[in-house]
């Protein structure tokens, strides 16, 4: 089971472990982003990279490491676009060549109710009201979890484009009970190929214990 691949467009390849066996020493430029963390952080960030090489080796692409750069963002190879996610039981990874794919943004988090006013802090009163329409037509999904995870990929995605931070109130997240969702931007967006991006529009898929969300932005038209 790969739920990356199930969001994202056959131009992505996409690597995914459910735990941290067997997944190797780091690659010396990649050891000191977490030289000083403690055991389970290095357990899972070496896993995530690990996956990271599978799918740039699967890809056709460069496959020695994935540093740490700017405000913490992987560092791909030239002409490669990616993204890497990693949270307790999942660690996944997805890249693709840039002449395909000019962004792009995954993120997986634990199934469950935000904690107490995380959901506040994360999302607008409309933002809010969309989710409280979908959680009483569809109560076995926690929309609040989606919601965030969705603005995770969208920041994911947004980064490499703009090298600028976005808040969480700088995108207006519309989820769908199709198993997508609108990221609509609210400042400024980057231009990619001399058109300016409005919005994002991603995936999202419930797979067991996770939530799975990815945003793959393709060339204009």
């Amino acid at each position: 089971m790969n739920p990356l691949a199930e969001v994202l467009p056959a131009a992505a390849v996409t690597a995914v472990r459910f735990d941290d066996e067997g997944s190797g020493p780091l690659h010396p430029a990649e050891e000191p982003a977490v030289a000083k963390a403690v055991a389970s952080r290095r357990a899972e960030f070496t896993t995530a990279r690990r996956c990271a090489r599978e799918a740039l080796a699967a890809l056709g692409a460069a496959a020695d490491a994935v540093p740490v750069g700017e405000k913490r963002s992987p560092v791909w190879p030239p002409g490669v676009v990616g993204s890497i996610t990693h949270t307790q039981g999942f660690r996944g990874a997805a890249v693709a060549w840039s002449s395909e794919l000019r962004s792009l943004g995954v993120d997986a988090e634990q199934h469950g109710p935000l904690p107490d006013g995380v959901l506040d802090a994360v999302s607008a009163a409309g933002e809010r009201a969309v989710l409280a329409s979908l959680a009483a037509a569809h109560p076995d999904v926690h929309w609040d979890r989606l919601l965030f995870s969705a603005k995770e990929s969208v920041y994911k995605t947004w980064f490499p484009l703009t090298g600028r931070w976005l808040g969480f109130e700088e995108a207006f997240l519309t989820p769908g009970p199709d198993g997508t969702f609108r990221a609509e931007l609210l400042v400024p967006g980057p231009v990619v190929d001399g058109v300016t991006v409005s919005e994002f529009r991603g995936r999202w898929t419930v797979a067991g214990r996770h939530v799975v969300t990815a945003i793959a932005l393709e060339p204009p038209g």
